[in-house]
């Protein structure tokens, strides 16, 4: 993509995002309190967290849209308060809040705001063009947003973020009132920007977003980092797989129970379900578990090998639910 006049400073060999120690206060409200990120080039990295934890507080500093109150920022090596212009030439942001104009139609705020990043005139209705077709609002192209619903007002404005695709996009809860077809859409599209070499910074409080995009994840909790580590390091912090069987016949339980007990120690049967459930901390030993099941000529009607969700991780580690809401509303 080509455009005309904005200058796109140099990335260098840096992270996409460090941040050390970052604070930021609204009167007595400690909105982030020493935040710790550093964000790999060429990654989705993941910010779960609470209502009210800090995180679009977070967003908002390191794309300079607010000013940290101490602690350091650096994009790309360049500094987020001595080097803004140089950070917002890099970045894009997609808030929580549609930053689209009622008053214009789809095809003109689109055309408005790739003009204001210098494309000329054909090339930004050649791009919105592109961006509403991918984004399924060719039908709406000529409506006023007024029209809308929320989810296509939603829609618009993140094809607005993507209208000049930036070394580092942040997404500030980027699916939030879209449906679901619409919503694998989008994340269909992040995937897309990784492959063509963009940084995604990704907010969300749907858990299964996170474990789908994410390489890396940072739990926020009261506006400082309390968990950071991919999906899978995660999970395994807060319990270790599961291996569950059922047998066929229920008399057989106490034998399953013995077999399994053997293999992984630790074995446990549930009466009532006649199911037996053991850590598995060797998935090795699955095969010869079965093998001696056979050998005893015990039919099993079930086997799951579960590991813990990311449901359980942010309810371990925080206390509450990522869906639940929060008295205290995020500030910024």
């Amino acid at each position: 993509m080509t455009h005309d006049t904005t200058p796109r400073h140099e990335i260098t060999g840096e992270p996409a995002i460090e941040a050390t120690s970052l604070v930021k206060h609204f009167g007595d409200t400690h909105a982030v309190n020493g935040v710790d990120l550093t964000v790999p080039t060429g990654s989705v990295y993941g910010v779960l967290g609470p209502n009210g934890a800090g995180k679009t507080t977070t967003v908002s500093m390191l794309a300079t849209l607010l000013r940290p109150d101490a602690g350091s920022a650096k994009v790309f090596g360049y500094d987020v308060v001595d080097d803004a212009v140089a950070v917002r030439s890099l970045v894009g942001v997609t808030g929580q809040y549609a930053s689209v104009d009622e008053d214009l139609t789809a095809m003109q705020n689109l055309v408005l705001f790739a003009r204001l990043l210098g494309f000329s005139r054909a090339r930004a209705r050649s791009r919105a063009g592109e961006l509403l077709e991918a984004f399924a609002l060719t039908e709406a192209t000529n409506r006023p947003l007024k029209e809308f619903s929320g989810g296509m007002r939603r829609r618009l404005d993140l094809a607005a973020s993507l209208i000049d695709t930036p070394p580092l996009l942040f997404l500030d809860e980027p699916t939030t009132g879209l449906d679901p077809r619409t919503r694998a859409q989008m994340w269909d599209t992040i995937r897309d920007l990784v492959k063509q070499g963009s940084t995604v910074l990704l907010t969300t409080q749907y858990l299964d977003e996170a474990d789908q995009l994410a390489d890396r994840i940072a739990v926020i909790d009261h506006g400082v980092v309390i968990a950071d580590g991919t999906a899978d390091e995660l999970k395994q912090s807060v319990g270790s797989t599961t291996l569950q069987l059922t047998p066929a016949d229920r008399a057989d339980a106490p034998r399953v129970l013995e077999i399994v007990d053997r293999f992984l120690g630790g074995a446990a049967l549930s009466p009532e379900a006649a199911r037996v459930t053991a850590g598995l901390n060797r998935s090795d030993v699955v095969p010869d578990i079965l093998i001696a099941l056979r050998e005893n000529n015990i039919e099993i009607d079930e086997i799951n090998v579960q590991k813990p969700t990311l449901d359980e991780v942010f309810l371990t580690i925080t206390g509450k639910s990522a869906t639940a809401d929060d008295e205290t509303k995020e500030v910024a």
